[in-house]
This record gives C-alpha cells, sequence and structure tokens, in this order.
C-alpha cells in the first residue's frame, strides 16, 4: 500500500476539520491566568491562558470585544467562552473566545474597581474640588427619568420643604446601553447653559446591572467637568456608584438629595422668629441702656446751669494762678539771696573799695600793675587809678627801700 504525502497546508486543513467536528469543541468553557495580553489597532485581543502545567493561545475579536464591561489584564483569573480550531497559517490550534468574564468575580465588579481606580488615580474623587451647595438654591435642574417614582417623590420633598426653589427636569434614560451618554448630555447641557444653581442626578433602587449606567465613564467626567454643584442620588442608601464619588454631594437616596439640596421653610421660620425676637430684646435692652444715659445726663448741673461750669473754672483758674505765683516767689527767692551774698563777697573784693579809702591803682605803661617802686623808671610815665578819675604821671624819682634813687634828670610830675 503506497503511504499518501500530504502538504503543510493539507495536513493543517484535515486537522482543522477534526477539529471543527467535534462537538464539545465548539463551545467549550475554559479557566485560566491571562499572560501576554495585547490590544491592537484593529480592535481584536489576543493573549494567552495558562495554568500551572500549560498554555493556550486565545483570540477575542473586536465585535466580542465591545460588550466586555471589564478591562483584561495580565495576571488575571479569567473563564473564556469560546470554540477550539486551529489556524492553518500557523498550524496551531488556539481558542476563539466569544466571551470572557473573571473567575470568582462578576464583570460588573471588575469593572467597577478598575474604572474607581483609573479614576481616582485622575483626581477626579479629590476632596479639595468639590463645591459646597447653595444655601438658598432659586433653581434646581433634576436629571433622571421623568416616568420614575424617584422624581415624584423629589419633586414632592422639594414643594414641602422650599417652595420658592423653581425645579426643571432634563428628562434622560436611566437604564439600558443609551443611558449614559443622555445622562452625560444632560449635565453639559446644564452646565453650559447655566439653566440652575445645582444638579441632581440619579434614580431609584436596583440591581448593579441597572444602576449601571451611573459607573459609566462618560457620566463620571460630565459631572466632573460641571460648573454647577451636582448631587449623586443613585439606588438606595447600600448602594454605591461611581457618580457618588465624583459628585460634590453624595446623597443616599433620591429622597435625601431632595433635602440636601434645599433649606427646610419650617426650619426657615423658626430661625427667623427666633432671629427677630434675638433683634426686639437686643433693641429693647439698647433702649433701656440709652434711657438710662439720657436720664443720667439731664440730671447732670451742666444742663441745668450752663454758667455753673464756667464760674468752677473760673475759680480753678485764679487758684491755680496763686499757686503759681506763689510757686515763682518761692522759685526765685532762694537765687536772690544767692545773688546778694555773691554780690557782697565781689562788692568787698572789688579794688574800687580800696580806692575809695584813699588808695591808688598804679599801672605802668602795658597797664601791668606796678607793685614795686623799682618796676617803674625815672622819667618814665605811669598812671594812677583813683577813686573818682585818673592821673598820668612821669616819675622823676624812685624811692625804693634802700633809700630814694638820684633822677637820671629833672622832671616833675605833671596832673594829666
Amino acid at each position: 500500500m503506497e503511504q499518501r504525502v500530504y502538504g503543510v497546508s493539507e495536513l493543517n486543513g484535515l486537522v482543522k476539520a477534526l477539529l471543527d467536528s467535534v462537538p464539545e469543541l465548539g463551545s467549550v468553557y475554559v479557566r485560566g491566568e491571562i499572560s501576554n495580553y495585547k490590544l491592537y489597532p484593529s480592535g481584536h485581543h489576543y493573549f494567552t491562558l495558562k495554568d500551572r502545567e500549560g498554555a493556550i493561545r486565545c483570540v477575542l475579536f473586536k465585535g466580542q470585544a465591545l460588550r466586555l464591561r471589564f478591562r483584561p489584564e495580565n495576571g488575571m483569573q479569567v473563564v473564556a467562552l469560546g470554540r477550539v480550531t486551529l489556524y492553518p497559517r500557523d498550524g496551531a490550534y488556539q481558542l476563539y473566545c466569544e466571551s470572557l468574564s473573571p473567575d470568582g468575580v462578576g464583570d460588573l465588579h471588575v469593572a467597577f474597581e478598575q474604572l474607581k481606580d483609573k479614576l481616582w488615580r485622575e483626581g477626579l474623587f479629590d476632596e479639595e474640588r468639590k463645591r459646597p451647595l447653595p444655601p438658598y438654591p432659586r433653581t434646581i435642574a433634576i436629571v433622571t427619568s421623568p416616568a420614575g417614582a424617584a422624581v415624584r417623590d423629589m419633586l414632592r420633598i422639594l414643594r414641602r420643604r422650599y417652595p420658592l426653589a423653581k425645579v426643571k427636569l432634563l428628562p434622560v434614560r436611566v437604564q439600558g446601553p443609551e443611558a449614559p451618554a443622555e445622562i452625560a448630555g444632560a449635565l453639559r447641557y446644564a452646565s453650559r447653559r447655566r439653566v440652575a444653581d445645582l444638579v441632581i442626578t440619579g434614580r431609584g433602587g436596583g440591581s448593579m446591572e441597572d444602576l449601571w449606567a451611573f459607573n459609566d465613564e462618560r457620566v463620571a467626567r460630565a459631572i466632573f467637568a460641571s460648573d454647577l454643584p451636582v448631587i449623586s442620588a443613585v439606588g438606595h442608601e447600600p448602594d454605591v456608584t461611581i457618580s457618588d464619588f465624583v459628585a460634590d454631594v453624595r446623597a443616599a437616596t433620591p429622597t435625601h438629595a431632595a433635602e440636601l439640596a434645599v433649606p427646610d421653610q419650617a426650619e426657615l421660620r423658626d430661625k427667623l422668629h427666633s432671629q427677630r425676637l434675638h433683634m426686639a430684646r437686643s433693641q429693647g435692652n439698647r433702649l433701656e441702656l440709652l434711657r438710662r444715659r439720657l436720664e443720667a445726663l439731664a440730671g447732670r448741673r451742666v444742663l441745668k446751669d450752663p454758667m455753673a461750669p464756667v464760674a468752677d473754672r473760673r475759680l480753678l483758674v485764679d487758684r491755680l494762678q496763686r499757686e503759681l505765683c506763689r510757686a515763682a516767689r518761692i522759685r526765685l527767692e532762694a537765687p536772690r539771696r544767692e545773688l546778694g551774698s555773691l554780690s557782697a563777697a565781689l562788692d568787698a573784693m572789688s579794688p574800687l573799695k580800696v580806692l575809695g579809702r584813699g588808695f591808688a591803682l598804679v599801672t605802668g605803661p602795658g597797664g601791668a600793675v606796678l607793685r614795686r617802686a623799682e618796676d617803674a623808671q625815672v622819667g618814665g610815665e605811669i598812671s594812677a587809678r583813683l577813686a573818682r578819675g585818673a592821673l598820668r604821671c612821669r616819675v622823676e624819682e624812685i624811692i625804693g627801700e634802700e633809700g630814694p634813687h638820684e633822677p637820671e634828670k629833672e622832671g616833675r610830675a605833671q596832673d594829666l
């Protein structure tokens, strides 16, 4: 019997046909860990599923990938549903995936955690950027379904608590594939047109799938970009969505959102009444204080006798004048006595006193006082200062302690 020889492509086609003919391989679930994950520009996803002892190549085409609610990552444990076949060009068999879900947890939960981590890293949850709600809003915009019970509850609470506020409803779908785009568009419209002072967006309770529109990245970024404060009111109190983290204020329920958005008119009335009483008491106390002050001023002497203070001041001025004069006399008495004593001492030492007793003050030509007869020269001129007037004399003879000196030439004293 002659042995048949196959070409490579012919053999690959034979193996592919055998694999495709096995019903169990046409729809099979495979559990494993993702590795070598790559997303190509075509939109197709290529990766490998592996366990401790083996690996299989996998492909998830763009059409099936668009239905994913989470982002596959290396190291993630997943369960893939697909068919096993062979790619003839490479001669390697692989798993053509139709769906992919995280192993052990739902794909919605994984998608929620992935988006939450992404937006947190970008700073969309930062408390510093969140704005306070206006205390007395004039207009409130509600982005929700017009047919749900949530909007009726919010309108009822808003009318009861603060009927002064005007409410604008921006109707959108809150469930289904079209809901995220409609909610994001309504939020952008409210912010761009400044249709209100604040925005409430949300819906009533439901499953995680029902609330998924408020876990959409488009809604989260529209809330973050809004110029108006946003209250997120999705589901019941245990329900938490991505919009709750991004919004300026998170309300446990739509009813709670309406209570947070406006003040209670009953509380405002009580507050205004309390302030009115406080103002009345304050003004009454102030008037009583002014009345007492007026009575005290009215009883003063200056109002009854306006000239009395002038008379009092006149008496005070006279008393101060006397005290100043007495102080001035006391102050000048000591210097006066000291001046008299010094004057007497100076007068006693004055040469004029000596001259007054008949003595004379004799000075030489240079004005120097002559104390000895020898200080003069015969024939020289001297001056004699008397008590009244002076004499200019010529020396004819010098009489010292040894006796008279003979004059060198004749001469006589002249009265000058």
